[in-house]
């Protein structure tokens, strides 16, 4: 059987090498790659590697090199066409019917794709003539300057309504193979074929391997009835199973490594202006995001981040999008969402605030349960049992949508965690009257007998300075409430407390929690402290307890009321996380500050950093007049700075 290349080209996207090879052998990630011992060779130092960005496995010890396909023919002895026939039903990919009419078919496709490349070209060469003047005006102003056209293909097609038409057949193109292009509309009463795209920038949309499918426009006529139009579907392209800007994505993804981020977003536009200030991004065809294009991204990154406009349709678009990936969500199958601040789109943000800016508003970006809490608690008031036991249903109903059952329970178990955390009665620790709490003095740690050797493991733990107060402080109040730590599992593990001294003590307490909830147990302060002692903790835990004294944190004082405890706490927490997210995006902003806008870009980060890292160290972070009411955004809901969906 013969397959035409787009086929093969399509199994491959569709299965990741090292998942397919990974089957067969036992592979772990080295940086960028895979490796383990040769399936060819017996060998006790692994030399066998993988790279799934490539698309190829290459064996030292044998000298063997090739792809997916190849691979089942070295290790299976499969023929090349039963290689081809065990992975498409691993893809879910139909054969093609080997026969003439296939292969006719298969000629008059590469015909078509000749045409769209040679419309490309046209549409580029009018962007530049005295007819594209109004085009590049356009682009310019949008921040596009001339030198970048090219990289994006980006043209203009003329007004007249045979201009591309009378250019193609000119070079022997035949109406019909225009019209099934989409390049040209056939009217329903029978006139004359013209073209689809008039006086408008075009865009075009390509395959991962920048092979060109169809065009995008967008009008430059205010009164025209379409803004944007995309090209129809065509033999070449479906709409559900392409992606805008995917190679050059992938390009990137390459380059920026293993802490590369993948962001979809909304318009042509947004592609670009992430591109061009170095982040991989993306766009669906107009449509929602499809299980195919779902699966397209997570064989390009394991959390892509989804970035849709602010409006009602953007928020539309991305629930859309969390309802259909929850039941494919899977361990290295996710998504974050990100919401800019001021409802700005990413090409508004990159035009006034810098690359930097848009690298440190989208490395915020919220876990997928997040976005999912926030979603649900949302849509409703919760001021009735009713609703909240409503709450609690669709909660739980979201969690069972999710096929991988080990997930599924995970994510029972974090939804219920942060719906505890939220609807928690105001109840004390300690006994004290109900709606109270008690006080520092309820905090503090004592630390009960270590197993043997505890003391060598305490002296080992024991700072040679005293750990920051704020972050003492964040620390020390998860002990008293551990609800704090279940709501914001995902984030204590990642940032810490905001104290590289306290790092080792967060990353047991979200150990411990998942180890309790997981069993069915019950977490309370008093068995967390007694863990972390038994832990060799207890030293660094005197330290921190005497250090958040002098944090000023109104949390730790008495009677405070603990659904407003806890709303001030998420704002110590959100601050420092703040902080980390701006040192990151200042140190990528001092790379090649050449334009003035990155220079602006980069005296704005670092003001807003320095100012936030002033008030930290004022105390004047922590804010004593929270609302119960407003005590249940920190836990998932909208916050400045995009930090919800």
């Amino acid at each position: 059987m013969r397959f035409d290349e787009r086929f093969l080209d399509e199994l491959k996207s569709r299965l990741r090498l090292s998942e397919v090879i990974g089957k067969r052998v036992q592979l772990r990630r080295q940086g960028r790659e895979y490796v383990g011992l040769s399936p060819f060779n017996k060998e006790r130092s692994p030399s066998f590697f993988v790279n799934d960005d490539k698309g190829f496995y290459h064996d030292f010890s044998s000298g063997k090199h090739g792809d997916l396909i190849s691979f089942l023919q070295e290790t299976e002895g499969l023929s090349f066409t039963e290689a081809v026939e065990r992975l498409a039903g691993e893809a879910g990919m139909a054969l093609p019917v080997s026969s003439p009419e296939a292969e006719a078919r298969g000629k008059r496709r590469q015909g078509l794709a000749d045409w769209l490349d040679l419309a490309a070209a046209w549409f580029e060469g009018e962007l530049r003539r005295p007819a594209g003047r109004e085009a590049s005006a356009y682009l310019e102003r949008r921040g596009l300057p001339a030198a970048e056209w090219g990289r994006f293909r980006l043209g203009y097609a003329p007004a007249g309504r045979t201009a591309l038409k009378d250019y193609l057949i000119a070079k022997g193109a035949s109406v019909p193979d225009l019209i099934a292009a989409g390049l040209l509309i056939a009217p329903d009463d029978g006139g004359a074929p013209y073209d689809r795209f008039r006086d408008r920038v075009i865009f075009p949309i390509a395959d991962g391997r920048g092979r060109i499918l169809s065009f995008g426009g967008r009008a430059l006529n205010p009164e025209a009835r379409a803004k944007y139009l995309n090209g129809p579907e065509t033999d070449l392209f479906d709409k559900g199973s392409v992606l805008y800007g995917l190679a050059e994505a992938r390009k990137l993804l390459r380059e920026g490594g293993e802490g590369a981020l993948l962001v979809v977003v909304e318009g042509y536009m947004d592609v670009i202006a992430c591109q061009r200030a170095g982040v991989a991004a993306v766009a669906a065809m107009g449509t929602g995001l499809t299980e195919v294009q779902m699966d397209q991204l997570w064989r390009l990154h394991a959390e892509p981040i989804l970035c849709f406009d602010a409006d009602r349709a953007g928020r539309a678009a991305a629930h859309r999008a969390m309802d259909r990936a929850l039941p494919r969500l899977a361990p290295g199958r996710s998504f974050r969402f990100a919401a800019l601040q001021g409802g700005k789109d990413p090409d508004e943000l990159v035009r006034a605030q810098g690359a930097g800016a848009l690298k440190a508003q989208l490395a915020a970006a919220i876990p997928f349960v997040e976005a999912l809490f926030a979603r649900e608690r949302d849509a409703e008031p919760l001021d009735t049992p009713e609703r909240q036991a409503g709450l609690k249903r669709r909660l739980r109903q979201a969690a069972e949508t999710i096929a991988d059952r080990d997930l599924a329970q995970t994510y029972r178990q974090a939804l219920t965690a942060r719906l505890d955390a939220l609807l928690a009665p105001a109840t004390p620790m300690g006994g004290s009257q109900p709606g109270r709490r008690g006080g520092a003095s309820s905090l503090a740690f004592r630390p009960g007998p270590g197993p043997a050797g505890a003391d060598s493991k305490a002296a080992a733990r024991r700072l040679s300075r005293a750990p920051d107060p704020v972050a003492s402080a964040l620390a020390i109040q998860v002990l008293a409430d551990p609800a704090l730590a279940e709501a914001h599992l995902e984030e204590i593990q990642t940032q810490g407390f905001g104290d590289p001294a306290l790092d080792a003590l967060a990353q047991e307490i979200v150990k411990e929690i998942i180890r309790l909830r997981s069993e069915g147990e019950d977490l309370d302060s008093g068995r967390l402290k007694r863990h972390l002692a038994e832990c060799g903790f207890d030293a660094l835990l005197i330290d921190a307890h005497a250090a958040a004294t002098k944090s000023g944190a109104p949390f730790l004082q008495d009677a405070v009321d603990i659904i407003v405890a806890r709303s001030q706490w998420s704002n110590g927490f959100l601050a420092v996380s703040r902080v980390r997210a701006l040192d990151a995006a200042v140190a990528l902003a001092k790379q090649g500050l050449v334009e003035p806008e990155q220079v602006r870009a980069f005296v704005a980060l670092k003001q807003e950093r320095d100012a936030l890292r002033r008030a930290i160290a004022a105390r004047s972070l922590w804010s004593d007049e929270d609302e119960p009411e407003r005590a249940r955004a920190p836990f998932g809901g909208a916050s400045e700075g995009g930090r919800a969906v």
